[in-house]
């Protein structure tokens, strides 16, 4: 029996890498990838792996919890990795309805649809929720987020995957369903949507336009290099036991205005721009609301029971990043354009 794996989000950022990765790597998994496809989710992230034999996508919405049981039921999935969430802190300021709708009612519906279809014979299956480091709130200038720490979200986006985590934690105290969480730092690399920081920036420095840096630039980030972070959830999904949860980490902590200035100098080096040209498109602008002063995890016990660790420097995962965005700007044209919704209908709707 070939074994059935949901991975929601799988057109995103982070999920992209994460259904690569189980894709080439597991044959014997049939990956199943659910994605709603908005503007964060593009189809061109996975054009290379589009036409194997193990892979399907579906096209839905997690806030559909009919539909979502008639996809269990239909499919008979074996496990989920669930990655689909609105994720921008900003946009949830503006919207925060939408991310309850999305983080916290979404994930109820699938745990539900995996509750009634597994049926307490839970041998073999795993539901696994994957959340962020922002859920623990803001750090001072020293200490770190262990697995331990209280939940203190700030923003609309991190309270509702606070929300989402109790649900998934309560499902399995109260019914028993096989689940672990994993709440992760900053990521980047390929294919993240250039509303986020580095591609952001990456984008703007090319076209000479300014570089927006809320407040000083004093915030600080822990970051990882988003394919260390699909490493850690395929090892998290195969060895972690049910009801676990690991914090995932680079040890890579950043103030932004540092990032910014490395990014910079890669910049003006691959661009052949004298040093210091992308430096003087460094505007300050307001301060997010309610935005959060550090961010740093430990994640030792990861590193200590599963022997996951990164692979690589900020420093090289940078200018691998670097690299991608200036090797890749049609994909960068495309998602910022809405090109890849023509795509989409040609691959799946026309054929």
């Amino acid at each position: 029996m070939q074994k059935k794996i949901l991975i929601t989000g799988g057109a995103g950022f982070i999920g992209s890498h994460v259904v690569r990765l189980f894709v080439n790597k597991y044959p014997d998994y049939h990956v199943f990838n659910l994605d709603k496809l908005t503007y964060a989710g593009n189809l061109e992230n996975l054009r290379d792996i589009e036409n194997k034999p193990n892979y399907s996508f579906i096209k839905a919405d997690i806030q559909d919890g009919e539909l979502m049981l008639k996809l269990f039921t239909l499919h008979q999935f074996d496990a989920v990795i669930h990655l689909a969430a609105e994720s921008h802190v900003d946009r949830s300021i503006a919207n925060p309805l939408e991310f309850v709708l999305t983080n916290v009612v979404g994930t109820v519906n699938l745990l539900n649809a995996a509750k009634y279809i597994w049926n307490d014979k839970y041998e073999g299956k795993r539901f696994y929720h994957v959340s962020t480091d922002e859920v623990y709130g803001s750090l001072g200038p020293t200490g770190y987020f262990t697995e331990e720490t209280p939940y203190d979200p700030h923003s609309p986006y991190s309270a509702s995957k606070a929300s989402s985590d109790h649900f998934v934690r309560a499902y399995h105290d109260t019914y028993g369903l096989p689940t672990v969480i994993s709440n992760c730092s900053n990521n980047y690399g390929s294919y993240q949507f250039p509303e986020k920081l580095i591609p952001l920036f990456i984008n703007n420095i090319r076209y000479n336009k300014p570089l927006p840096v809320y407040g000083k630039g004093e915030n600080v980030r822990d970051w990882l290099w988003v394919e260390d972070h699909a490493r850690a959830i395929d090892i998290i999904f195969h060895k972690a036991a049910n009801g676990s949860t690991y914090n995932i980490g680079g040890h890579n902590e950043w103030k932004n205005i540092d990032l910014i200035k490395v990014l910079c100098k890669i910049m003006d080096k691959k661009l052949g721009r004298p040093e210091g040209t992308s430096e003087k498109l460094i505007t300050f602008v307001k301060d997010r609301a309610g935005h959060d002063l550090r961010y740093a995890i430990d994640s030792s016990k990861l590193q200590r029971e599963l022997g996951w660790e990164p692979s690589v420097t900020f420093e090289e995962g940078l200018e691998k990043t670097v690299d991608w965005y200036l090797a890749n700007q049609e994909w960068l044209d495309h998602v910022t354009s809405g090109d890849y919704q023509k795509y989409y209908e040609e691959q799946y709707i026309h054929r």
